[in-house]
């Protein structure tokens, strides 16, 4: 049985405007170059600048939220657990805190938060180049100022009292977390008595307006061939439980209103490891082709999301801080890529998933089983999805030997795939893709990241190579998936 979630890799762009750096503008006239280099600078300074303002604010944010700052040396870079960076916008991360402090992890952010929230705390941090200094906020886990939600989704009583039906709640995990996005978690359950049969949910936390987006997507695919989880419906808080109690929460409060939405565990193996045994030689890749295919037409009246491509600047900017030594190469690549992405065929808005990678395809028995992640479901174009694939499968073996398998999985998918649309434009949109989680590889900490960043760096120059064998053929004349 799989998670039922996607791997946190990363997510795509996010449409939300940015608060402190800008988006650098790669349009520019050739007289603009020298201004564009200038602020493409200007914004590398300012992330290094947020990174570094985080674990100096600690102190003073645990003490403003009624923490105590423990004697001695501790060292909180050490101790950070997560991390999720926003060009344009900030950086967010979650910390480890010591003994003694009052409470066990702390999330800060360099984003704007609007002030006046309950339980944030703010403090300047001034650095050596910015004299107006970093504001950055904090708040005690799991009360994130955004997620209303995930202080109900980590809270053991109340996930056993809504989703537990009368079951014990044996595990409660945190999946994945951006702070200030979005979270994850698994809930656990099993029937009492001497047999017990476990069963695994999958609560997704976002932002109110956010979740009711996502159930209307569930929704909208339920009556449909595409094999997606179900939603499952909550008890109204304050309703009795089996044993006759009830809690002091409001009662029948609308399904998302808390930004929670609870989903039945997805049947299968995500497509990470299934390409494991056979290296895909075993799956079909035009099955792929035809799930997308199989999404309905009212997709189309969905709200579009970006595609990776679209933010390829402002993933720069990540992938920079990831590899600042690796500047000029990184700043090549993504020239290449746009030169690519300019002349080659994207092809008309069809119904999209958005976020086609392995961990969001359940297969079982080497056929597809489930569809998960809905949040970035609507108009689309083909190739996006494909390129999403195919960028996701050429950095898996970056993730460990036991993913080595991708590679010829790749050359399958991609030989297919590329019969399909533009295939100058699919590689060069895969090879955007694979940019875009470079930055992912600081989560694995000081050492390992920086090889696995190094590693989906020489993917992301691979997969240009690939779209730079097509060039000179006359993309207009290529296959289109969209074509009846």
């Amino acid at each position: 049985m799989s998670s039922g979630v996607p791997d946190p890799i990363g997510p795509p762009p996010s449409s939300e405007p940015g608060q402190q750096t800008a988006p650098i503008d790669a349009t520019g006239s050739p007289e603009d170059l020298k201004d564009l280099a200038a602020q493409r600078a200007e914004n590398e300074r300012a992330d290094h600048e947020h990174l570094e303002a985080l674990p100096e604010a600690i102190g003073e944010l645990v003490r403003r939220l009624g923490g105590q700052v423990p004697p001695g040396n501790w060292d909180y870079s050490n101790h950070r657990i997560r991390i999720q960076h926003r060009p344009g916008a900030g950086i967010s991360a979650m910390y480890r805190m010591p003994a003694g402090t009052g409470f066990s992890e702390l999330g800060l952010s360099t984003e704007f938060i609007e002030p006046g929230l309950a339980g944030v705390a703010s403090t300047r941090v001034f650095a050596t180049h910015r004299r107006e200094g970093v504001t950055v906020s904090g708040w005690i886990h799991p009360h994130d100022p955004r997620l209303p939600g995930l202080h109900l989704a980590s809270n053991r009583a109340l996930v056993r009292e809504i989703w537990g039906e009368g079951e014990l709640l044996i595990g409660l995990r945190t999946i994945a977390y951006r702070p200030l996005r979005r979270a994850v978690l698994s809930a656990t359950f099993a029937t009492l008595g001497p047999l017990r049969i476990k069963r695994t949910i999958y609560l997704k936390v976002g932002k109110p307006k956010a979740i009711a987006a996502l159930r209307a997507r569930h929704l909208l695919l339920a009556d449909t061939t595409v094999p997606v989880p179900s939603i499952i419906s909550r008890r109204a808080l304050g309703t009795p439980t089996s044993g006759g109690s009830t809690s002091s929460a409001r009662m029948g409060e609308p399904e998302d209103a808390a930004g929670v939405l609870a989903l039945e565990s997805g049947n299968g193996s995500p497509l990470s490891a299934a390409i494991r045994p056979h290296a895909g030689a075993d799956l079909d890749p035009a099955e792929f082709i035809a799930l997308l295919d199989s999404l309905p037409g009212s997709v189309m009246g969905l709200e579009p999301k970006a595609a990776w491509s679209d933010s390829l600047r402002r993933y720069l900017q990540a992938a920079t801080l990831t590899l600042p030594h690796r500047a000029e190469s990184l700043g090549d690549l993504v020239t290449r890529i746009e030169e690519h992405l300019a002349v080659s065929e994207r092809g008309p808005l069809v119904p999209a998933h958005g976020d086609f990678y392995d961990a969001n395809i359940l297969l079982r028995n080497s056929r597809i089983s489930a569809l998960l992640d809905l949040d970035s479901l609507g108009p689309g174009h083909r190739i996006d999805d494909l390129a999403c694939l195919l960028g996701h499968l050429a950095v898996l073996p970056t993730l460990g030997e036991k993913n080595a398998a991708a590679v010829a999985a790749l050359e399958r998918f991609g030989e297919v795939f590329q019969g399909h649309v533009d295939p100058r434009g699919l590689w060069a949109r895969a090879a955007a893709v694979a940019l875009t989680l470079i930055a992912g590889s600081r989560s694995l900490g000081a050492e390992r990241g920086e090889a696995v960043a190094e590693a989906r760096l020489q993917a992301v120059e691979a997969l240009v190579c690939r779209a730079d064998a097509f060039i000179g053929e006359d993309s207009s004349q290529g296959p289109s998936a969209e074509e009846p």
